[in-house]
């Protein structure tokens, strides 16, 4: 009975005590602008994306975040910017994410009305650097810059 409850309580620890996976997307349209989404939770605009679901990859999340998010469709990912991994970069709870700069096209439409409540492409030098949710500004330096990062 006693190792039966250390399994149990290595179960738990797996399942409750493991950072989150996801995706922040850098969605760029054809005339370079970037889309951003405001969020309904702090009003603060940010890079679409979310969570990895179960039994998807990352390209299928980040074509499934910017659907829902912006309405808009991938063309491509083209490169990888970066991993976030600090324990405090979101406030909800520890999480990895995987920043991706993905071509996209289409019209900007929400669809996830309970999570944003705005989309909106911004020229590169309109982005309101220093007001981005979470660690977005952070990212979008790390982008903006062309760097590469693991942090």
């Amino acid at each position: 009975m006693n190792q039966l409850w250390r399994y149990v309580q290595a179960a738990i620890g797996v399942i409750v005590r493991h950072p989150i996976t996801g995706t922040s997307i850098i969605p760029v349209l054809s005339d370079g602008r970037i889309v951003l989404v405001q969020r309904r939770d702090n009003g603060k605009w940010s890079l679409p994306g979310g969570m990895v679901d179960w039994g998807e990859d990352i390209p299928t999340t980040v074509r499934r975040e910017l659907a829902e998010e912006t309405g808009l469709e991938l063309v491509k990912i083209n490169r990888l910017v970066g991993v976030y991994s600090d324990p405090g970069r979101d406030p909800r709870f520890h999480s990895i994410c995987v920043l991706v700069e993905a071509v996209v096209n289409g019209t900007i439409q929400v669809r996830d009305t309970l999570e944003v409540s705005e989309a909106r492409a911004f020229s590169p030098g309109e982005i309101p650097l220093g007001e981005l949710s979470h660690d977005h500004d952070q990212q979008m330096r790390d982008y903006l810059n062309g760097i590469t990062i693991v942090a």
